[in-house]
């Protein structure tokens, strides 16, 4: 394999209800970073139906080329026609380094392209680097429980590639004046060749906040005592539209599902508010908050770690604490709504 043959940052562009993931525009962010490092292009490979005219969102938020695979056999994601597309793409034009939000379909179709191509994967990378002179990726992620940070490499195969977090990166300022190429790809798939067929799309009716998407996470830890004492924690998110959160001693014991998870091995969350009630403030947990906009801590232990990663600190017992909270949110919250559509309706007068 002569290395010398690959070039150019990749950043695999997903795309829901025609909207393009925000993991995306923030792999752009990073994939800018090291395009410019190693002194290359950085590239977005869009794979879809009617996808093509997004090609100029993607020129904006620091991407050079564009790859594009539009066909109605790309409707919906499917591992099988993504993955000859993807490879179709690379055989031609032989990436250096390609990157995938760590997606449900995202990590798929990673792993579908490592086993076939083959080269290596990092899974789950929250940190991202190049050597300048060889390219060689250094990806890191957290590993053993989140007690270390492993750096991962990829020595003898191209293109390296790595799946990373949502909102770990930062996307670019959008800047409309900067343009680039559009390459038009073209691959010969059929219907009637794909293994999977896509017999209907349900979609979830349900009104759940996603916590990877909240404006407001609120998170509770072990010292919220028990399974029922944690209810403390629904009952401020529902009262807030906000989303649960919870540390990793919570979701180990059992009172909620891993996916409410915030820290290095759960989900990194940048809400505008994100409240840590009975939460120590364990570096694994901090890491997946830190960026968050507002901070505020509860917590009885004044000594507590969390008191030095937080804006505002409340040294209290939570149980005395957040139910007046909650009273209190309970009778101002729809005084401020009322003042909203007070000054709405003058707007509009």
């Amino acid at each position: 394999m002569n290395f010398d043959d690959y070039r150019g940052i990749w950043i695999y562009i997903e795309v829901k209800d025609g909207q393009i993931a925000p993991v995306s525009l923030e792999l752009l962010g990073a994939g800018r970073v090291l395009a410019d490092k190693r002194k290359t292009e950085l590239a977005g490979v869009f794979i879809g139906s009617g996808v093509k005219a997004l090609a100029p969102t993607l020129f904006q938020y620091g991407a050079d080329v564009v790859y594009v695979y539009d066909d109605p056999i790309f409707e919906h994601y499917r591992t099988e026609p993504y993955m000859r597309a993807l490879l179709d793409c690379c055989h031609k034009h032989k990436p250096e380094v390609i990157l995938y939000g760590a997606t449900p379909s995202g990590k798929d179709l990673a792993s579908a392209i490592a086993t076939d191509l083959p080269t290596g994967l990092t899974a789950d990378t929250t940190i991202l680097d190049i050597e300048e002179d060889t390219g060689l990726l250094l990806a890191s992620r957290p590993a053993f429980g989140g007690n270390i940070m492993a750096t991962i490499l990829c020595k003898k195969y191209r293109p390296q590639m790595a799946t990373v977090r949502p909102k770990v990166m930062k996307a670019l300022p959008p800047d409309p004046s900067r343009t680039g190429r559009v390459v038009e790809e073209h691959i010969e798939l059929h219907e009637e060749e794909m293994r999977t067929k896509v017999l209907q799309i349900v979609r979830e009716t349900a009104k759940k906040v996603r916590i990877d998407e909240a404006d407001i996470v609120v998170a509770g830890g072990k010292g919220m005592g028990s399974k029922e004492g944690f209810q403390l924690i629904h009952q401020l998110a529902e009262v807030l539209g906000g989303a649960v959160g919870a540390s990793r001693d919570v979701v180990e014991a059992g009172w909620i599902d891993h996916h409410h998870q915030v820290g290095q091995t759960g989900v990194t969350v940048t809400p505008k508010i994100y409240f840590a009630i009975g939460i120590s403030g364990a570096i694994q947990h901090v890491v997946g908050m830190q960026n968050s906009d507002l901070i505020i801590a509860i917590n009885k232990d004044p000594n507590a770690p969390i008191f030095q990663s937080c804006h505002y600190g409340i040294v209290g017992d939570a149980f005395e604490i957040v139910p007046l909270l909650i009273e209190r949110l309970k009778e101002e919250i729809p005084k401020i709504k009322a003042a909203a559509d007070v000054k709405e309706e003058i707007r509009h007068a």
